[in-house]
């Protein structure tokens, strides 16, 4: 764990745990700026995407990044873990992606000396801190739910023996949304597993600029390391304590249950049954809150807002939410919805 770099005397009033996450709160707020600088070496703009990023990896969970190509979602995720100095792995999905080339699998061995032949487990590029799963729709559905496997249980099982996956253990998944041919969209079920899905849009006109600029540049700028795995875990176990108050559990339950239509758990809703087919669960209330607790500790917070909730309600909701046929006839699209949804229930 590194020491914390606050310079101002901290109030040393209540237990001593608390003193200490005030104070890890405090670091955090002043690493998010330092990662966002070493960031903008190699990377143009997306700081909300870097953002949402951060909090899934502080909130111990994973994200699927959607975007065109060519909008450096791999650099990115390449250079976060550097900067976090975490071990990455990419693995490129294909038709013939088998299970055995993410997770493992067992290969023969012969000792030299005495010529005995046993088994042993070869690690798949799963075993890793980052993991990047590159266009994870481009694989059939049993090589996809072994990965989702993995994320969930956090271990790879193989012959019957149990491979636990090193911590911290995210996975990072990109989408392209434009090209559908060949590929195996990821049911509703398994898109619940993922924390956020990130909308990785074009660049403005002056970071486009500022990225051709930096491709026509010979000299590359490099990262330095701001976190490292020890302080990670350090600050996942702070965000969890981040305390939340009663108001603020009330707004994000409100922000899912009107997602919910008449008979799923809901009151009368004619917003919801007009608009959705089916509405967020429980999951989404756990990911709203946990994910508002990252987002206040990263601005250096030691409280959680209904504006936090509110912040990160869109890449948790937007992929657990389905519009109906009146609604896409219409142009409405999920995100659409959820903007309604912020706008209609007032921040206590």
């Amino acid at each position: 764990m590194q020491e914390s770099i606050q310079e101002d005397p901290v109030d040393t009033a209540g237990t001593e745990e608390e003193i200490d996450d005030v104070e890890a709160v405090a670091f955090l707020g002043k690493c998010h700026g330092a990662i966002r600088e070493e960031l903008s070496k190699v990377i143009v703009g997306q700081s909300e995407v870097v953002d949402q990023l951060l909090i899934a990896i502080l909130t111990r969970s994973h994200a699927l990044l959607v975007g065109v190509p060519g909008l450096a979602k791999t650099l990115l995720v390449q250079t976060l873990s550097r900067t976090l100095d975490l071990e990455f792995k990419r693995i490129q999905f294909t038709p013939d992606l088998m299970p055995s080339d993410i997770t493992g699998t067992e290969v023969m061995f012969q000792d030299q000396e005495t010529g005995e032949r046993d088994f042993r487990f070869r690690q798949g590029p799963v075993f890793s801190n980052i993991v990047l799963a590159d266009e994870i729709n481009r694989t059939p559905p049993k090589t996809q739910a072994a990965l989702l496997e993995a994320m969930q249980e956090r271990r790879v099982t193989v012959g019957g023996v149990d491979h636990k996956l090193p911590d911290p253990f995210f996975v990072l998944a990109t989408q392209n949304p434009i090209e559908q041919e060949g590929t195996y969209t990821l049911p509703e079920a398994q898109l619940d597993r993922f924390l956020f899905l990130i909308q990785v849009d074009y660049p403005s006109t002056e970071e486009e600029i500022e990225i051709m600029r930096r491709a026509s540049n010979p000299v590359k700028a490099g990262t330095h390391r701001v976190l490292d795995r020890d302080t990670i875990l350090w600050l996942q176990q702070t965000v969890a304590r981040v305390p939340v108050a009663d108001h603020v559990f009330a707004y994000a339950e409100k922000l899912v249950r009107r997602t919910r239509g008449t008979g799923h758990g809901s009151e009368d809703n004619d917003w919801a049954r007009e608009f959705l087919r089916w509405g967020a669960g429980p999951r989404a209330s756990i990911n709203l809150i946990s994910a508002a607790k990252a987002r206040a500790a990263l601005n250096g917070q030691f409280h959680v807002s209904c504006d936090d909730v509110a912040s990160v309600a869109h890449p948790v909701l937007r992929h657990r939410i389905m519009p109906t046929f009146q609604a896409l006839s219409q142009g409405i699209t999920a995100e659409q919805l959820v903007d309604d949804l912020i706008d209609s229930i007032p921040q206590a």
